[in-house]
């Protein structure tokens, strides 16, 4: 009987599962570069580590055994200081051609988070103080080469060619050229006829580094509105100046082995990298591709960098 009323009592109703609702997390935001970071951007710090390596470079080959590091070391400082303050010009004059291009609207200057008059004392700062530490620590020479490549830079080619001339990066480039002499100077006081071949070079390894990469970024400098060869001129012109230039290039990289600059061992490296660079032209020039002018533009980095420190091996070593 007891088990018959136990088999009938109801079975009891589970307990409620209390059911737990997502908690929010919160999205963290990003916080804004600090105002350090944003001016130290302005100063371009890749393009700045390229010149001082070339400013460099001319300091070491100056002299055939090791420099004055004092010396060197101001010198680097100097240079560094006037190239980051070109830099830091460039970016107040392009303020509003940098906000219309991908490449560059992510710059302060752009993006109006520093104002012009930050922007311009800061310049003004970095100048004053690179051209006093090559003044008193280097030499006048020095400091007024290093003025004047400032002027041609941040003025003549910013404010007057490059809007003006798709020649801007043919006629500018002497400015851009100017590191090895540049070096050169500190150490020896005067500017010799190799720095002036290490100049040369760098003049003519320009165009082509810029107008590959003008080529695959066409559009952002259309809507610049700046004359770049590639707007201004075509594609296919340009690609046949980028051959030419290569070409040009590569009997001016002999020219430190047939001045008595080096021996074998930076002739054996130029003659590989230039015929690679002069293969990237030529390849671009028959058969465009967004694709190869990007690598065309990366390799003429590595040309540049690897020559120069082949040339600097080949001074040591032999």
């Amino acid at each position: 009987m007891s088990q018959s009323l136990a088999a009938s009592a109801p079975t009891p109703a589970p307990a409620p599962v209390p059911v737990l609702l997502p908690v929010p997390v919160p999205v963290p935001v990003p916080l804004p570069p600090s105002r350090w970071a944003q001016f130290y951007s302005l100063t371009k710090p890749r393009v700045v580590q390229l010149i001082v390596f070339c400013a460099l470079i001319g300091m070491l080959l100056a002299q055939p055994g090791l420099p004055d590091w004092a010396v060197a070391g101001a010198a680097v400082l100097g240079i560094w200081l006037v190239a980051a303050a070109a830099a830091a010009f460039n970016c107040l004059i392009e303020q509003h051609i940098d906000a219309r291009m991908a490449r560059t609207r992510w710059r302060p200057t752009a993006k109006g988070e520093l104002a012009r008059s930050q922007t311009l004392i800061f310049s003004a700062a970095l100048c004053v103080a690179g051209s006093a530490v090559l003044y008193f620590w280097v030499n006048p020479l020095t400091m007024w080469l290093t003025f004047a490549t400032f002027v041609g830079y941040a003025v003549v080619y910013t404010v007057v060619l490059k809007p003006l001339t798709p020649q801007n990066i043919v006629i500018g480039g002497a400015s851009g050229a100017m590191p090895p002499v540049l070096g050169w100077a500190a150490m020896t006081g005067d500017v010799g006829h190799e720095a002036l071949i290490l100049c040369l070079i760098i003049f003519l390894w320009t165009p082509p580094h810029f107008w590959a990469l003008a080529l695959y970024r066409v559009e952002d400098y259309r809507k610049s509105g700046l004359p770049m060869l590639p707007i201004t001129h075509g594609n296919e012109f340009t690609r046949l100046q980028i051959w030419l230039y290569t070409l040009v290039l590569f009997a001016a990289c002999l020219m430190p082995f047939a001045y008595g600059m080096s021996s074998w061992l930076y002739l054996a490296a130029a003659v590989v990298l230039s015929v690679g660079f002069c293969g990237y032209g030529f390849a671009l020039w028959r058969n465009y591709s967004d694709a190869l002018a990007r690598k065309t533009f990366r390799f003429s980095l590595i040309h540049l960098s690897a020559l120069f420190a082949a040339l600097l091996v080949d001074h040591y070593v032999f």
